[in-house]
């Protein structure tokens, strides 16, 4: 997984840094990660962060904006974490005989 931090209004301090990766690594366990593009702002007193991820098949982009940086990092990290589990059921119900995971018979 290639990383990209970038902050707009922001020094990037190591903590952030540390954070952000450690809340990405649960989304890798869903799904191969190939890129990350995070940017972190600060506009007036709203925390601002966004990613483009990029996986096999497509482009994913969230965004999430709260009064504290880290809890928007997790606000973030939760909404990713919910569209690449639906793209991954998406990918793999093409992939497979169309059932989805959740309705396939155990065999």
């Amino acid at each position: 997984m290639n990383l990209h931090l970038t902050g707009h209004h922001l020094e990037i301090t190591p903590p952030i840094r540390d954070y952000v990766s450690s809340k990405l690594a649960r989304v890798t366990h869903h799904f191969d990660l190939i890129d990350v593009n995070v940017i972190l702002s600060v506009e007036r007193l709203m925390h601002r962060i966004e990613a483009n991820v990029r996986v096999r098949g497509k482009d994913v982009f969230c965004e999430h904006a709260d009064a504290d940086m880290y809890a928007a990092i997790d606000g973030l990290v939760d909404k990713l974490d919910r569209t690449i589990i639906k793209h991954k059921e998406r990918f793999l119900e093409r992939r497979h005989d169309g059932a989805p995971l959740k309705h396939r018979r155990a065999r």
